[in-house]
């Protein structure tokens, strides 16, 4: 008995070893999804100095290491023809020529899905439990395998989206008029049909499963998800602090490394964002957000939740519903990165190359990669070539 418990947590030891490794490949990332909307609207990106520049690229300049798309089933009818499989294919194809990594985030519904809605897909509104089940892995193989066939393999995949009251309403929905297994059943399998239908197409992808309240603990969801069948290979958690942010930016980096422990799976931050009216705190609870989660044992990266919003843009759909525009946004009124991106510029280790879209061949950069007026000291490039002062 005692070998064979000595045998036990070596195992478990090793396990954890392999899920708190991906602190050694943190991940910088940014859900973006929004872009090709706002650039069919006029908006424009650019760089710290003022350039125009292509947003993928401009999120590897940051030092961004991927990027976040979400997948509605069929918007076009009401919202229009955004994040659908099409549009989620062209931002694919230009954050991968960005040597960006991909995290495909299925919300298995026409519009958003989060924790208030987790509304049916129209096409799917009479179908049963079976039949939504096949609808989901059959939605989940298109959109990977038209992925997969253009040479993308995402890294990661949720599917559902902030699901803790379960998904696809109200087969999915967790029924808490019941006990045990009954009251998990319906999510169980739905989530489990894209668990299935991810590995199919992409076995060496990671499935997330990601539900909001990172401060909040949560291992009693994980915990019961698990013992009634639902499968999962890291655990998502969103995490908006407000006024209290330093205490909430403890207590999410401390859950991070508690789930991780108790359940042996890598953690990914897969939102996140702070108030842009105050530019310098905005920059300064990032920053503090990002130290505490590197240092989480376990939590394999950060992704900021549309960063790219600027000049208080929404969508025209927003309109129509009397919503406010998007407040977390982490671009300055100039649609420059703002300070709560310094936070995502890395370790300083990497040089970035010059700008494509700029024509000077000689530029100086800090050692954040980020370029300076200062010739003085830094990295000075020119024509591909390095020196430093």
């Amino acid at each position: 008995m005692r070998k064979l418990l000595v045998s036990l947590l070596l195992l478990s030891g090793s396990i954890l070893q392999c899920a708190w490794a991906q602190n050694a490949d943190f991940v910088r990332g940014a859900d973006v999804s929004w872009c090709t909307e706002m650039e069919a609207a006029g908006k424009c990106f650019y760089d710290a100095q003022g350039s125009e520049t292509e947003l993928m690229a401009l999120m590897h300049q940051i030092g961004m290491t991927a990027v976040r798309l979400r997948v509605w089933v069929n918007p076009e009818q009401a919202y229009g023809a955004w994040s659908d499989k099409a549009d989620v294919l062209a931002k694919a194809r230009r954050a991968h020529a960005a040597g960006l990594e991909v995290m495909i985030d299925f919300h298995y519904s026409d519009f958003f899905a989060d924790p208030g809605r987790q509304t049916k897909p129209a096409a799917w509104a009479s179908y049963t439990v079976e039949q939504l089940k096949n609808a989901v892995a059959g939605h989940t193989k298109e959109v990977l395998q038209a992925l997969k066939a253009e040479g993308i393999e995402p890294r990661w995949v949720q599917v559902g989206n902030e699901t803790r009251p379960g998904m696809i309403f109200d087969e999915g929905k967790i029924d808490w008029s019941k006990s045990g297994a009954a009251a998990w059943a319906g999510y169980v399998a739905l989530s489990n049909a894209g668990y299935d239908a991810v590995k199919a197409v992409l076995p060496q992808a990671q499935v997330i499963v990601h539900i909001d309240k990172g401060p909040d603990d949560n291992a009693w969801f994980f915990r019961d998800f698990k013992k009634y069948g639902g499968k999962f290979d890291m655990i998502g958690l969103s995490h908006y602090p407000e006024s209290a942010w330093q205490n909430e930016n403890s207590k999410t980096a401390a859950n991070a490394q508690s789930l991780a422990t108790q359940f042996a799976v890598p953690v990914m931050i897969v939102e996140t964002g702070y108030a842009c009216t105050n530019e310098a705190l905005a920059g300064q609870v990032m920053a503090d957000f990002m130290a505490k989660a590197k240092a989480a044992k376990g939590c394999a990266g950060v992704f900021y939740w549309e960063p790219e919003v600027y000049g208080w843009w929404k969508p025209s759909y927003y309109n129509k519903v009397g919503w406010n525009a998007y407040n977390k946004g982490a671009f300055t009124s100039q649609g420059r990165p703002a300070p709560a991106l310094d936070a995502f510029a890395g370790d300083g280790t990497k040089v970035q190359a010059p700008s494509a879209n700029s024509a000077k061949d000689r530029n100086t950069y800090d050692l954040s990669g980020r370029r300076t007026s200062s010739s003085a000291r830094g990295i000075l490039v020119t024509n591909g070539r390095k020196v430093i002062r």
